[in-house]
């Protein structure tokens, strides 16, 4: 499970930093058609020079952006790449789609807790040092000896049976020794159980409310600031072609537009890093991209 979630953790971090690039590729060309638009305008003389410039450093900072987002790429395709041994280039695009995970509920945690493979191996480790125990414990009880024989009656004139049985004394050894390391043994399996069901149930509720905290983030950005920011990037775009906008506007809106696509794709990133987080402490590698309507 630990190798399966390393491996989904690295091809999701790969699929965002693609998603990335795809963002800041569409960001750029964007930034191309305003630079362009503000130096036919200001060669018509309806702009001022200052418009021009102000999309050309625009421009310059998406530029920056750009090549960011394309080192990100690769360093991340890299090390999905490792997990092979194969080389970066040899991965093909990525396929898939980013989505918000499906919520995980509270109440269930603790019975996906109980059932984690950790938590199962220290339970069975428990029941061996139990049996154990009851080993050394009967080894402690003396063995009884019963032995049968014929013996020579002369006053009566024939044979009698005998039966003999024989119990040892345990003055001294009782397998006391043995038995007491069977059960601190047994105490130790006890205490180390409870230590991983401790251990699992504090990292699982961390990572729960990473989970939940980006996917309720992801989810508010999705239905609310998305649409918000693409209807005003829209309006100003439309008001600038007629003349009721600066270009300062455009730009601003473009900004905003862009950021909160940058904010969307980070918080379902961190909602799917949490995922698989929570799968790999519960020993349930995520592996494929879970959708919530």
């Amino acid at each position: 499970a630990k190798i399966g979630a390393e491996v989904s953790a690295s091809f999701w971090e790969a699929l965002a930093a693609q998603a990335r690039l795809d963002q800041a590729n569409a960001l750029s060309q964007l930034a191309r058609q305003a630079t362009d638009a503000a130096a036919k305008r200001v060669a018509a003389g309806k702009v001022s020079p200052v418009d021009e410039t102000r999309a050309r450093l625009a421009a310059s900072g998406v530029d920056l952006e750009l090549a960011q987002a394309q080192v990100e790429l690769q360093v991340a395709r890299t090390r999905l790449a490792a997990h092979w041994g194969a080389m970066e280039a040899l991965l093909p695009p990525l396929e898939g789609v980013l989505h918000v995970p499906e919520e995980v509920a509270t109440a269930s945690l603790e019975e996906r807790i109980e059932a984690a493979p950790e938590v199962v191996e220290a339970r069975l480790e428990v029941a061996r040092r139990q049996a154990l125990v009851d080993v050394e414990r009967s080894r402690a009880m003396p063995d009884i000896t019963v032995g049968l024989g014929v013996q020579r009656n002369n006053e009566i004139g024939r044979n009698q049976p005998l039966i003999g049985v024989s119990i040892p004394l345990p003055m001294f050894d009782r397998n006391q020794g043995n038995l007491q390391e069977a059960l601190a043994r047994e105490d130790q399996a006890r205490y180390a159980l409870q230590a991983t069901v401790s251990r699992l149930r504090a990292g699982a509720h961390v990572a729960l409310a990473q989970a939940q905290s980006a996917r309720k983030q992801a989810l508010m950005i999705e239905r609310e600031l998305l649409p918000k920011a693409q209807s005003a990037y829209d309006a100003a775009t439309n008001g600038f072609a007629l003349g009721k906008f600066t270009f300062l506007d455009v730009l601003d809106a473009q900004r905003s537009l862009f950021q909160a696509r940058a904010q969307h794709l980070k918080a379902v990133a961190e909602s799917q890093r949490a995922a698989i987080d929570l799968g790999r402490i519960l020993g349930m590698a995520r592996t494929a991209p879970v959708t919530t309507q």
